[in-house]
């Protein structure tokens, strides 16, 4: 069975088994020629020699160029003046032979790398597109050439030489491929961003003191010093300092985050302030830094659906192409005109160059998952840019991702005439002792405001129902309704701002200071900031949205009401979330499962896109096919966009592509159509399919 592979240079189809293979990394590369071996090694020197190939091409086309003109005048001007003194013309061998001496170097020096490529496929038993080039230049140099030296040998009656054909068509290919291979430079540019972001060396503590290694020899568990100003060498948690870190070429958060003791830092991000001391996690491949660049990397490697097509019919592209201007070379000399019979070979050969088709998907996928990266959005693989087109539903987790994922305080009432503070100080010195999440909230509330919290005499956790504590000769009881009808508390007149606040999906906890109701402390999981936004500008683009909750359903509808969800199922585990993703793709729904990447990890993989929601250091442990970076719930659109983007952007390649080849081939057959226009045709089309491509780089989400 064969095997094919996809050439990451040229965009070629190549049977695995006779490829030119390289294994770099963990991956493996298959090429179709040395020169695409070389070109994707060393880039930046294949830029270069390609460049003075080039030079040397155009410079011999417009001395060409030149002669042939000045040739057209002298015939002109000898046309008018012939009654008063007659132009000498120039020999024909005479002109033959300086056209040969002009496009020698160029057909041999410029031309070289398409020999040499040819030359290697024909040996590996493959055919590439330096195969057709080659064969049409140098049909028309070697004919040329016979028809200037040994003008006998060729039973044809014209003695035209096609030298400038021959010249042309490789100066207009290698200035194409050039201007291509710039462009995709560019457009590239993402990943070279981020492999620049490592840093070089680290300072780490060994033996009690600091020494300065390369920050590829730091190990798991070694203590890493970093002052301000430094990059942080690899992932880790702080074990002493305080800091703010700039995180924004990883996050693309632009605000730096301040850094504490237990919190997590993430490598070639930057140190602001403060000089931090931290263990290190991840180091070398695992960093998340190296994870989002062999995401990307493999992101841009992969092939959409639509392009496997493709692949198989390029496989038999090549061959099908010699054979088709073959036949058109025979059947034009059957005809009786050598000269079109020649023309006609050459122009098949050059205009079915299947270059804009090998590049159509790798194009528009290097620049659409470069500039995901750039704003943190991190795509898997084309096949989830395919899906993304026809996406009608988006599921949302609520916990971690519509919500912050902790409790806050959000209401404080007063029943009494005792002041909000001096509620939710009560509410605090109650819950000082707590390690409950609602009590922490309680606490940290109080705190942020600055209110003094006494430690208090005795504390009583009382499961179920709330806490009880006394303080100097003051009792406190905080908790919900069972515990004050245990305790013979009245709280009838407080119930209508208790059902209140718990039809919003709030917890309400009942304050009371000696027996006496004082007031309401109400928590809850609140919405992130972005949350209602990103909900609306989906429903914009036409997009369901449903929230999948294990939470209960009062708790849940409250939620989806804020957020503007319509549809809500509640109270599933974790492990049925993948079945209420697999009911709604059986009702013809095109699923995207939006979570935190951990307990909904299931349903991700099961829905046609899994999205995941990021927190920076974990991000290429999610199981989504689109991860997000940053903690913004808006990247959801911006990832759909961005997907539905790039895939416009493949088809419209694949169009014209597959449209001009199938318009250019016919009218090259029927000698209809110049050699040297085929080639600017050519190098046009794979221009601009790139630069098709490129426009990506402006894509943007107004949110």
């Amino acid at each position: 069975m064969i095997r094919l592979a996809k050439d990451p240079v040229c965009g070629m189809v190549v049977d695995e088994k006779k490829a030119f293979k390289r294994v770099i990394g963990d991956r493996t590369y298959y090429f179709c020629s040395e020169s695409c071996v070389k070109t994707f090694e060393s880039p930046e020197t294949e830029l270069r020699n390609l460049k003075r190939r080039m030079y040397v091409a155009i410079s011999g086309v417009m001395v060409l160029a030149i002669l042939r003109a000045a040739a057209y005048l002298g015939l002109a001007f000898g046309a008018v003046l012939v009654t008063w003194a007659p132009i000498p013309s120039i020999p024909t061998l005479t002109w033959g032979l300086i056209l040969f001496l002009i496009a020698t170097p160029v057909q041999f020096v410029g031309g070289w790398s398409f020999y040499k490529g040819s030359y290697e496929a024909v040996k590996n038993r493959v055919a590439n597109m330096d195969l057709l080039i080659a064969i049409g230049t140098l049909t028309a140099y070697v004919y040329s050439t016979f028809v200037l030296f040994f003008p006998g040998v060729l039973p044809v009656k014209e003695r035209d030489v096609y030298f400038e054909v021959s010249a042309v068509i490789i100066a207009f290919v290698l200035l194409g491929k050039f201007m291509e291979e710039a462009i995709k430079k560019r457009s590239s540019a993402a990943v070279r961003k981020l492999l620049d972001l490592r840093p070089s060396m680290a300072t780490v503590v060994r033996d009690g003191r600091e020494v300065q290694v390369p920050a590829q020899n730091v190990q798991v568990n070694d203590l890493v010093t970093v002052r301000p100003g430094d990059r942080i060498p690899v992932d880790g948690v702080v074990v002493e300092g305080h800091s703010s870190v700039d995180e924004a070429m990883i996050t693309g958060e632009s605000v730096p985050v301040e850094k504490k003791v237990s919190d997590e830092v993430i490598g070639a991000t930057i140190n602001k302030v403060g000089m931090l001391k931290f263990r290190a996690t991840k180091v070398g491949a695992e960093t998340t830094l190296e994870q989002i660049i062999r995401m990307v990397e493999e992101a841009q490697a992969s092939s959409a659906p639509i392009q496997r097509i493709v692949d198989r019919v390029a496989s038999y592209f090549v061959p099908a192409v010699i054979a088709v201007a073959a036949a058109s070379g025979v059947g034009w000399i059957i005809v009786g005109n050598s000269t079109l019979a020649l023309l006609s070979f050459i122009a098949v050969l050059i205009i079915a160059c299947p270059c804009a088709l090998g590049i159509a998907t790798p194009a528009a996928l290097m620049v659409g998952v470069g500039k995901g990266a750039e704003m943190g959005i991190l795509i898997r693989g084309a096949e989830y840019l395919e899906r993304a087109q026809k996406l009608n539903t988006v599921i949302f987790d609520k916990t971690g991702t519509l919500t912050k994922g902790e409790p806050s305080v959000t209401d404080l009432v007063s029943t009494s005439q005792t002041k909000v503070d001096e509620i939710l100080r009560f509410a605090a010195i109650a819950e000082k002792g707590s390690e409950h999440p609602l009590g922490e909230a309680i606490v940290r509330e109080a705190e942020m405001r600055g209110l003094q919290i006494p430690k208090m005499d005795s504390f009583e956790a009382i499961p179920g129902r709330g806490v009880k504590a006394t303080l100097g000769g003051d009792e406190i009881l905080l908790g919900n309704r069972a515990l004050m009808k245990e305790r013979s508390i009245d709280t009838e007149g407080i119930e209508p701002r208790m059902i209140a606040l718990e039809e919003q999906g709030k917890t309400a906890m009942i304050v009371v200071l000696n027996r006496r109701v004082i007031g309401i402390v109400a928590v809850a999981d609140t919405l992130k900031q972005y949350s209602v936004e990103a909900v609306r500008k989906l429903k914009e683009i036409g997009i369901e949205t449903v929230m999948l909750t294990g939470d209960n359903e009062r708790t849940a509808k409250a939620i989806a009401k804020q957020v503007g969800i319509d549809a809500v199922i509640a109270n599933v585990p974790p492990w049925e979330k993948a079945n209420v993703v697999g009911r709604l793709q059986k009702e013809g729904k095109v699923v995207a499962m939006v979570g935190d990447g951990i307990n909904d990890a299931p349903a991700l993989a099961k829905a046609d896109i899994g999205i995941a929601i990021g927190s920076g250091s974990d991000i290429a442990k999610e199981t989504g096919g689109i991860i997000l970076v940053k903690d913004d719930v808006r990247d959801v659109v911006g990832g759909i966009k961005l997907s539905k983007g790039t895939m416009r952007k493949i088809k419209q390649n694949l169009f014209w592509a597959l449209f001009y080849n199938t318009l250019g081939i016919p009218v090259a057959a029927m000698g209809l159509l110049n050699p040297i226009i085929a080639a600017a045709a050519m190098a046009l089309s794979s221009l601009s399919v790139v630069s098709n491509s490129a426009l990506l780089k402006r894509f943007r989400v107004e949110v």
